[in-house]
């Protein structure tokens, strides 16, 4: 039986998740990584063929992980549940997991994309067209009758995207963590917009 690896895959990429999430995409290297970790270059280089197989290995970790949630969240029953729910998912993944969402605030050409190995580059598209297509059905089940389909999702991105990560970046651009009542707000600002208006 051979020996356990000294240094794991994951903790790695937790460790280079958390240079991101201090300096930016460009903090994260082979070299700054073997310094934060003690893990000699050969280790490194057996796990990740070159730094933009690092650089995809720190943004589909924490986007895939972010996402699992999206996808428990937006399959809730009802509708107006599953956008609620989604909405406070942005917020509590957040809080628990600080370092990865600062880097979810950059983007993913901000992590030399267009480099990554094409696997990676295939699981981010994977990824994003399941929570997209979950996203497009929770717009058609809460579209209102004068809306277009285009609109619809508009307005469920919204709710339960775009709102949500607004208040996440502007917590942890401040410097300190995201407060629990957050996910409160997030939540009522959900309700408000998807709510059915009355004529």
């Amino acid at each position: 039986m051979g020996r356990p690896a000294r240094f794991r895959t994951e903790d790695l990429v937790t460790a280079a998740i958390g240079l991101a999430a201090e300096g930016g995409p460009a903090a994260v290297t082979m070299a700054a990584l073997a310094r934060a970790t003690g893990a000699p270059s050969g280790s490194l280089y057996h796990r990740f063929s070159g730094r933009p197989a690092l650089l995809a290995a720190v943004w589909t970790h924490a986007v895939t992980d972010f996402q699992a949630g999206c996808r428990r969240t937006l399959a809730a029953d009802p509708p107006s549940v599953a956008a609620e729910a989604t909405a406070r998912h942005v917020l509590s993944w957040s809080r628990a997991r600080p370092d990865a969402a600062r880097v979810l605030l950059h983007r993913p050409a901000d992590f030399d994309e267009a480099h990554w190995p094409e696997s990676d580059r295939e699981l981010l598209r994977t990824a994003n067209a399941e929570v997209g297509e979950l996203l497009a059905r929770l717009a058609r089940e809460l579209r209102e009758p004068e809306e277009t389909a285009a609109s619809a999702l508009e307005r469920v991105r919204l709710a339960v995207v775009d709102l949500p990560l607004a208040l996440v970046r502007r917590h942890l651009l401040q410097g300190h963590g995201i407060p629990v009542e957050a996910e409160d707000l997030a939540a009522d600002a959900a309700r408000r917009l998807l709510t059915p208006r009355t004529t």
